[in-house]
């Protein structure tokens, strides 16, 4: 996990951030019908695409065609993760992702397991990887996020993340509930921690620590990892991006 470091609130870090980003805009992808222009707003989070990508183990949440892509690194057991989704930069982003102008791109990562003991990572990711069959990736990660139990307490179990599911409305199905008792991913959870791993290193651990983002194709560095906590701070460096590359 990550430590916050100070706080960073200047418009030094933001514009130094930005210049950083700009002319990273070949991250936008165009599928052939063209860029989003005035189209509405997505009306709710469960209105929003969301798949997996080619490479198997990246969930995109989104308009695949926004000219500005987001890739967050979370564990779902890392409280800085919790933060950064409840109280910081989440809320910002996921209202730009409705008004289509940022994708999400995430890489769930199951670290924690391993340096605290039990299997609740794992379990988390593998539930979140069954509901995003069911179109609801977004609204259940949300969920997750806002009901976490303690890191030290190993709390996601299938019973509470199925309870947990019951939230989301139509989530809830014999299947989804198979999936999640019988660690029906177990595959994408491993695929998707070694993408983690493989993505760098911090603190003498391999991955890049959570949270961790990568905006058009470049890390936000740790140093200046507290503007993902600073919902203000992010909502202007995103608005900052969104019409550099506009």
């Amino acid at each position: 996990m990550k430590f916050r470091g100070g706080r960073l609130v200047t418009a030094v870090l933001v514009v130094g951030l930005v210049a950083a980003v700009s002319g990273c805009k070949a991250r936008a992808v165009d599928d052939g019908a063209g860029y989003p222009g005035d189209e509405p707003a997505y009306a709710r989070t469960a209105d929003v695409p969301e798949r997996v990508e080619p490479d198997g183990v990246t969930v995109l949440v989104g308009d695949p065609r926004a000219r500005v892509t987001v890739h967050l690194f979370e564990d779902p057991r890392c409280p800085y993760c919790r933060q950064f989704e409840t109280s910081g930069g989440g809320p910002v982003l996921a209202k730009r992702v409705l008004t289509h102008e940022v994708k999400v791109e995430y890489t769930l990562a199951s670290f924690l397991d391993g340096r605290l003991g039990g299997g609740g990572s794992k379990r988390a990711v593998n539930a979140l990887r069954a509901a995003l069959d069911a179109g609801k990736f977004a609204e259940y990660h949300t969920v997750l996020y806002l009901d976490q139990p303690a890191e030290e307490v190993d709390g996601f179990t299938d019973a509470r993340l199925l309870e947990l599911a019951s939230e989301v409305d139509g989530l809830r199905t014999p299947s989804f509930d198979a999936a999640v008792r019988t660690m029906k991913y177990r595959h994408f959870v491993d695929a998707s921690e070694a993408s983690f791993a493989a993505a760098g290193h911090y603190g003498g651990h391999e991955g890049p620590g959570t949270p961790t983002a990568e905006v058009n194709g470049h890390r936000i560095p740790a140093e200046q990892s507290a503007i993902l906590y600073q919902g203000d701070v992010f909502d202007q460096f995103l608005t900052n991006v969104i019409d550099d590359a506009a």
